[in-house]
């Protein structure tokens, strides 16, 4: 009875992780506690606009956060999802990619499979596996996220896509089992740019966005 309750607790603790960053603003939102406070990542949640004429306005104040040719396919996710705050889901979706790419840097499945859906998440633990096989430990840190934009958005059949452009500065060292470098350095950080696209039934109850593609840009 008590392994049962426990079991319910974190599974209702994980669910709710992936909301606090890419959920719907209710306009009583706190900071999300991504990790154990030692190693929380800031995030910082914007306060509710009062939005005059709607989709229009939202588009506008999100100034620098939408690419030109996204435009019309975030006007048509707000028209279909009022409750969609662009703001607060590009800041939720960088914190996303943190905690993605930890998750993967540290091989953790479990995580993995709350953040990701079935297809990127087989994708991870197929080149986490292989690591293993080869006894590597990746010793990466995200340094910084230069810019996160979205560059396109879609709904169809209630099906919401949202594209993001990621340029981030990564520091990669691969580790052998005796924590001996393999690759890389932790002193020279890399620019990556990826596009990393998110996806959710906006029919459905769950709140929870999931990462559904990912790509080089």
């Amino acid at each position: 009875m008590y392994v049962i309750v426990i079991l319910a607790m974190i599974a209702g603790f994980l669910a709710l992780r992936l909301y606090s960053v890419l959920g719907k603003r209710t306009g009583h939102e706190q900071e999300p506690a991504l990790r154990p406070a030692e190693d929380r990542a800031k995030v910082t949640v914007l306060q509710p606009r009062q939005m005059a004429d709607g989709s229009g306005d939202s588009v506008r104040l999100a100034e620098g956060l939408i690419a030109p040719g996204a435009e019309n396919g975030v006007r048509a996710l707000i028209a279909a999802d009022r409750g969609f705050d662009v703001p607060q889901f590009v800041d939720g979706a960088k914190s996303a990619y943190r905690m993605v790419l930890e998750a993967f840097w540290r091989g953790d499945r479990d995580e993995l499979a709350w953040l990701c859906d079935d297809d990127v998440r087989a994708s991870f633990e197929s080149a986490i596996a292989a690591r293993e096989a080869e006894g590597h430990v990746l010793d990466n840190r995200l340094v910084r996220i230069e810019k996160a934009q979205i560059v396109e958005a879609s709904v169809n059949g209630g099906v919401a896509q949202i594209a993001l452009r990621f340029e981030a500065d990564i520091a990669a060292v691969t580790r052998d089992q005796d924590g001996n470098v393999v690759a890389g350095s932790m002193t020279d950080a890399v620019g990556t740019n990826d596009i990393w696209t998110f996806t959710r039934d906006i029919r459905s109850a769950d709140p929870n966005w999931k990462l559904s593609e990912t790509d080089e840009a």
